[in-house]
């Protein structure tokens, strides 16, 4: 069999293999970086694509089955991987997959009823959840809760949410988003969060990983985009934080902000309880924080920062976040923002 590269450049290319992949009712993901297929009289019989360190858009015809083609194409990627230094991957695909890819040596993470998510390579989630128990230490019989958020930027808020959970758990654990794809650097984000919970003595403040709202777990929050898909992940995003980080690390509650704006972000939350309810785990949702009668957000102080409004933004964030603002490294993000449609 030969193996090709396709040229996802080429409009042409590009639509034969959207039309093989319709086949088998997946969608060409626009951000795939790297496509192989396999031809028989010129036609696409079999393909598999990656977008960074995610292998997706993996479709075979039934005349090849039996015949190693996964094995051949997987190892390719990988290969191709290596060679741009990605040493853990990912891959999406059908829970009918999940034994083909297993028997290349992936592991699975989690799964719905439509998706399966497994990994392979140096990394694994039992050893990120392995250096998150070190980090935080607590006793066996604590009462623990966690936050999970972007904070682009870090807000009064966000702020607000942090100290209830604080005055409510014996200790709470808040994870940031590592995925940079906001207005604000992850290495910022996380720094000004750690700054405005200094005083909370019962909070730490740690990166989320690769496996929570993450391209691997949930590319449809960063891309805000609604599809058939979008459900799926929301299940899978939910599931992978119940079933491996709250389970594993005695975290009974999560807490979260009321969402009166971002309908994905509100129907994650609702995605979220349904899938806690089965752990026997605990939603508690939080008013928002007001100013001016209007809920405090992210996004209001992004849009507030494309005029330089500072007087009404000072009633939005702590000082710790004003001041990082004001800076110069702030006015470098101002400019990205002008053009910015980022997520909360």
């Amino acid at each position: 069999m030969n193996i090709e590269t396709l040229n996802i450049k080429s409009n042409y290319q590009k639509n034969e293999l959207k039309n093989f992949l319709l086949k088998f009712d997946l969608i060409f993901d626009e951000s795939i970086d790297y496509s192989l297929v396999i031809r028989k009289d010129e036609e696409i019989i079999a393909s598999a694509s990656k977008t960074k360190n995610i292998i997706k858009c993996f479709a075979i015809d039934d005349s090849l089955r039996g015949e190693g083609v996964t094995n051949t194409l997987v190892t390719n990627l990988l290969n191709k991987c290596f060679e741009e230094g990605i040493f853990h991957n990912f891959v999406f695909t059908k829970p009918s997959n999940e034994e083909i890819f297993k028997g290349v040596g992936f592991k699975t993470i989690s799964k719905t009823d439509k998706v399966s998510l497994l990994e392979i390579g140096i990394d694994s989630i039992e050893k990120s959840i392995k250096n998150i128990k070190n980090e935080i230490n607590w006793s066996k019989n604590s009462n623990n809760g966690l936050l999970i958020m972007n904070c682009n930027p870090f807000t009064l808020g966000h702020q607000f949410l942090i100290e209830h959970a604080s005055k409510e758990m014996d200790n709470v654990l808040v994870f940031i988003v590592e995925e940079d794809k906001s207005s604000f650097p992850f290495e910022d984000r996380i720094e000004l969060v750690k700054k405005g919970t200094k005083h909370l003595q019962n909070v730490i403040v740690l990166p989320s990983t690769e496996y929570i709202i993450s391209s691997a777990t949930f590319p449809n929050y960063f891309l805000k985009k609604e599809d058939n898909s979008l459900y799926e992940f929301m299940k899978l995003d939910t599931l992978i934080t119940a079933e491996h980080f709250c389970s594993k690390l005695n975290i009974s509650t999560r807490f979260v902000g009321e969402e009166p704006y971002c309908e994905i972000t509100k129907k994650y939350n609702e995605t979220m309880i349904e899938t806690f309810k089965k752990f026997n785990l605990n939603v508690i949702i939080i008013p928002r924080k007001k100013s001016n009668e209007k809920a405090i957000s992210a996004s209001r102080v992004r849009e507030l920062l494309k005029n330089n409004e500072f007087d009404e933004i000072k009633n939005l964030v702590p000082k710790t976040t004003l001041d990082y603002l004001t800076s110069n490294k702030g006015e470098e993000v101002r400019d990205r923002i002008k053009n910015s449609n980022s997520v909360n």
